[in-house]
């Protein structure tokens, strides 16, 4: 079965129109490629561009971004290999968030942290009941594992609908590890708020129990390229909790079936969205010391 190609990222990012503060973290992308060393999983349901890490570094410093931390996309399974190699390669500059599962064996885990990766990414992410995404691992094996997960210090970054956070949570309340809710809880930001499950998420984060990554927000509505729907969650996020707040651009931003974003623009919206500089400063540089120790 052929898996659908995604389409390459803008070429072109915006200058953005606030200088980015010195130190800041970008906390969510990935790396794909290059292909030929690198090559995708056959049990994936998409095929990215080839996005490596020149290019990625490249566009951090035309947005004036010191550090990222690269998450492992579905497409490479639990072949961490294409991360791990560009942790290699700026090691003072980034961290990474793995996908591994209950096979992995405590050396391995440990080698992997020496090399920068402090969490861990399960998969959630259902429809009927099934994960939409081929290439992920599932909760039970982080239930399994948790433990030593913790043990080295990881979070578990959970790719999750927060309508059916509601559900899952009682099978996480309690576990040792961070827990760090990727892209606002995959919201349709055209449906509004109230949304289901994006209350009990605002009160985790509230309660300081979740992390939460703003980030995604073209996921939710496809209202380019202000996406206008998605900032009353943003700001009810942010204003919950900004201390357990990070931010990211999901580049290369594959997958996806919505006209492609630029991130200078996205860099642009998440300044004019979080207009406070000081809780600015304290998401994009404070806070990813905390969480991913950089």
């Amino acid at each position: 079965m052929m898996q659908p190609s995604c389409a390459a990222p803008d070429p072109n990012p915006r200058k953005p129109e606030i200088p980015t503060p010195p130190g800041a973290c970008e906390c969510h992308s990935h790396v794909f490629g290059p292909v030929a060393r690198f090559p995708f999983g056959d049990q994936r349901s998409y095929t990215p561009p080839e996005a490596p890490l020149e290019k990625y570094l490249a566009l951090h410093d035309s947005l004036g971004i010191d550090r990222g931390v690269l998450v492992q996309g579905s497409a490479y399974g639990t072949d961490n290999s294409a991360m791990l190699e560009a942790l290699k390669q700026a090691p003072h500059r980034l961290r990474g968030v793995a996908v591994v599962d209950n096979s992995f064996s405590i050396a391995e885990l440990n080698r992997m942290l020496d090399s920068g990766v402090r969490g861990a990414r399960f998969n959630h992410l259902l429809k009927d009941g099934k994960p939409i995404f081929k290439g992920g691992v599932g909760i039970d094996d982080f239930l399994t594992m948790h433990a030593p997960l913790a043990d080295l210090g990881w979070h578990l970054q959970l790719w999750i609908h927060c309508r059916d956070l509601p559900e899952i949570w009682p099978r996480l309340d309690g576990c040792r590890t961070q827990i760090v809710i990727d892209h606002m809880g995959r919201i349709d930001a055209t449906k509004g708020i109230p949304y289901p499950g994006f209350d009990f998420l605002v009160r985790l984060l509230a309660e300081g129990k979740v992390w939460v990554k703003l980030s995604g927000i073209y996921r939710g509505t496809d209202n380019w390229p202000g996406y206008p729907e998605a900032r009353p969650f943003h700001e009810a996020l942010v204003n919950a909790n900004p201390d357990q707040c990070v931010w990211g651009l999901d580049w290369p931003h594959s997958a996806l079936d919505a006209t492609m974003p630029n991130d200078g623009t996205l860099l642009d919206l998440f300044n004019e969205w979080t207009p406070d500089a000081d809780v600015r400063r304290r998401i994009l540089v404070d806070n990813p010391v905390l969480l991913y120790g950089i």
